[in-house]
């Protein structure tokens, strides 16, 4: 399937959140210093194509909202990393409708964050809002490379006659054919799938979940040496016993720290230039799960914009 690129709307003044309303704790140093952000997160709670658990709409509120309650210390790290380079969020916009629309609509504030000169960090949301937020690296990037932690292949040519579907948001981001997927924790796909793997294994790479035990760090990060990487990370990649809010909790996943090693190599070889988080949908009295997301997001930020050295050494124990 392709897309006619759209016109994109010209840059307007972000809208974004008071600092105690905002990503990470309110009474950070930055909180209310937006326009200094080198990062900023773009909540965007779509939720119209569900095929299973649905509540993907609450995702964003719900990390964010977590996330106030992280430690801003980093003990990996051993620094504040959010003070290398500056976050900022923005309000959430009311989502159009249909998904098409939606996704038309997350492009533009995409864009919008690029032409600031400041990274985007979309959170949703379901997965099918790649497709969109993915449109404008493709136009700056003739060799971008997307790094896909999932439980899902993604890669069906729509599904129940939705073509820009959940499940078919890794097809859709590879409708540009410059772009390559590197796949982190596949546990579940259909024939129709692997027939499409098939016909494109020249750009598509997939570390299945059942390897985990042989999987080579190295080997995983390869494709992304030297290369501007788009990462993606649908929260049902780590492991339904750990992360079951999500609409497809799936036995056999990451496990949290496994999940970060992977996400900090390939932050040292490649070149970050964009990021989501999707698929988080709350359980109603289970915060765990929120917090987990929002911690994942923090690491996530801090490997790709702060860097993944010890710049003072840590008291030995």
């Amino acid at each position: 399937m392709t897309r006619k690129p759209k016109a994109i709307a010209a840059a307007a003044t972000l809208d974004y959140l008071s600092g105690d309303k905002s990503y990470l704790d309110p009474l950070r140093l930055d909180a209310d210093r937006p326009e200094d952000a080198k990062a900023v997160i773009i909540p965007f709670g779509l939720e119209a194509s569900v095929s299973y658990g649905s509540g993907t709409a609450k995702g964003p509120a719900a990390i964010l909202a977590a996330s106030q309650q992280l430690e801003l210390f980093d003990e990996e790290l051993w620094r504040e990393p959010y003070l290398d380079y500056g976050i900022a969020a923005l309000v959430e916009p009311k989502i159009k409708k249909p998904v098409a629309a939606a996704l038309d609509q997350l492009e533009v504030i995409v864009e919008k964050v690029l032409e600031a000169g400041k990274m985007p960090f979309v959170i949703g949301g379901e997965h099918s809002l790649t497709a969109g937020a993915i449109r404008p690296f493709t136009k700056r990037h003739k060799d971008l490379v997307v790094l896909q932690f999932d439980a899902h292949a993604d890669l069906r040519d729509g599904y129940q006659g939705e073509p820009y579907s959940h499940a078919a948001a890794m097809r859709r981001v590879l409708d540009h054919d410059h772009v390559s997927l590197v796949s982190v924790g596949i546990r579940a796909i259909s024939s129709g799938e692997v027939e499409f793997l098939e016909a494109n294994r020249h750009r598509i790479y997939v570390h299945w979940g059942k390897d985990q035990a042989r999987w080579d760090i190295e080997e995983i990060v390869k494709p992304l040496r030297g290369r501007p990487v788009y990462i993606t990370f649908d929260i049902d990649a780590l492991d339904g016993a750990i992360m079951p809010a999500t609409g497809t909790p799936t036995p056999g996943g990451l496990q949290y720290l496994h999940a970060l090693a992977i996400l900090r190599r390939a932050c040292e070889v490649g070149r970050i230039v964009g990021m989501d988080l999707v698929e988080l949908a709350p359980i109603d009295g289970l915060h765990a799960f929120d917090y987990t997301a929002a911690a994942l997001s923090y690491k996530m930020l801090n490997y790709a914009l702060s860097g993944t050295g010890v710049r003072t050494c840590a008291p030995r124990r």
